[in-house]
């Protein structure tokens, strides 16, 4: 299986695609496809990470991941990803003894998670500029 990262605002745009058809493709026989504009740009990125060298996975949001593959979509420890669920983070299913998460619950919490990140960094940074810490000068 390829693997590529996909930006999450490109994961959540793929769900609200606008059916309108704008453009189209056309095939080197002349066969032509009538796509949405935002169906032509998730398209485009994925032709241009294609270009670029860098491997591209398609999923499901119905698809369901081994433990290791959630893992490594989130970048972080298979065992850190196991404290997760079973802290009741993600939601998961089991298939015997094995762990499997949905691709749409693993994109929901890894939202939620970046979110919580880009607050946490906005209020630091406010914080700094008022206590004045990005107008001091550094001393080498």
């Amino acid at each position: 299986m390829l693997s590529y990262n996909v930006p999450t605002d490109v994961v959540v745009h793929s769900q609200q695609l606008n059916h309108t058809p704008t453009a189209k493709l056309v095939s080197p026989k002349g066969e032509e496809i009538l796509v949405s504009e935002s169906t032509y740009q998730v398209l485009r990125q994925v032709i241009e990470a294609i270009k670029a060298g860098r491997a591209i996975t398609i999923v499901s949001h119905e698809q369901e991941l081994t433990t290791q593959q959630a893992a490594n979509l989130l970048n972080v420890s298979r065992p850190y990803l196991i404290k997760l669920l079973e802290q009741g983070e993600i939601p998961h299913i089991k298939v015997g003894t094995h762990r499997r998460v949905r691709f749409q619950d693993l994109m929901q919490y890894k939202e939620q998670r970046d979110s919580k990140r880009r607050e946490a960094m906005k209020q630091l940074t406010q914080f700094l500029q008022d206590e004045g810490f990005y107008d001091a000068k550094m001393n080498d």
